[in-house]
């Protein structure tokens, strides 16, 4: 823990009951050869005994629990496992730093000529094999698919949706918020049209008051999922947001309804 430092919780979100919130100041990527803060939220719950958590690793970690933090507003995500940890709902949410104009090349492994992207697979490796052995050895997680879950909107929805294709071993949840399947020509679309549904738990929304084409791919993603055999259930949520745009806190209000989700009945994916 020696690397680790306890931060001050922003205004407002201090208490008996809140989660505390840790930091490890730029974590070196062996796979991307660069350097980014990881933030860690442990439940409120965490020092009372020996209880180990559930794990969700979340994209753009600096928009997550701080506004002075944030490039583009905020999730307000503290509040949110407040809230659910007094319903008994917790668990460990690591918090990724994007790397600012690099951002859209990690958080999709298809190239687009105009937008960049293609190193997608050198990040999720860099999730998988570096952060994620990091915090197990850190922190009391549960591991294994059941209990491991990745979460993101925009470019991080896309990067999620693709980790529950590509890494179903390690994540068997994923949350996939506005997710920008519209890159590099609807690559993502593509690939879910070609493959077997994700054996996990997926959780997919938009606000219908973004970009047409936003809408209309994440619509097609919606009934590809369908059409290979992922029916709106336990292990599908499918979400429209009327009137919402493609904003950081439209996704943190979502996202208070999409964890539960993600967490209930873990046992089902083991």
């Amino acid at each position: 823990m020696a690397d680790w430092q306890e931060l001050r919780l922003p205004p407002g979100q201090t208490g008996p009951r809140s989660p505390t919130l840790h930091l490890w100041r730029k974590l070196r990527s062996p796979q991307l050869q660069n350097y980014r803060d990881i933030l860690v939220a442990l439940p409120p719950s965490y020092g009372e005994g020996d209880r180990r958590y559930p794990v969700v690793y979340m994209h753009d970690g600096q928009n997550l629990f701080d506004p002075a933090t944030s490039y583009a507003g905020d999730w307000d995500l503290l509040a949110t496992l407040r809230e659910l940890a007094m319903e008994g709902l917790e668990a460990v949410v690591v918090g990724v730093a994007n790397t600012g104009r690099f951002r859209r090349f990690e958080y999709s492994p298809f190239r687009d000529p105009t937008h960049g992207g293609g190193d997608g697979d050198r990040y999720l490796r860099f999730i998988v094999e570096t952060v994620r052995p990091l915090v197990d050895g850190s922190f009391r997680t549960l591991t294994g698919p059941a209990h491991t879950a990745m979460a993101g909107s925009s470019m991080g929805g896309l990067m999620s949706l693709y980790a529950l294709y590509r890494r179903p071993e390690i994540f068997g949840q994923a949350a996939a918020l506005s997710p920008s399947v519209w890159f590099a020509d609807s690559a993502m679309l593509r690939l879910v049209e070609a493959d077997p549904a994700p054996t996990g738990r997926l959780y997919l929304d938009v606000g219908t008051g973004e970009a047409a084409p936003m809408v209309a791919g994440v619509r097609r993603l919606r009934d590809l999922l369908v059409d290979r055999g992922l029916e709106e259930g336990p292990r599908f949520r499918y979400v429209e947001d009327e009137g919402a745009d493609h904003h950081e806190s439209h996704w943190g209000r979502r996202f208070r309804d999409a964890l539960p989700f993600l967490l209930d009945r873990q046992e089902s994916l083991t």
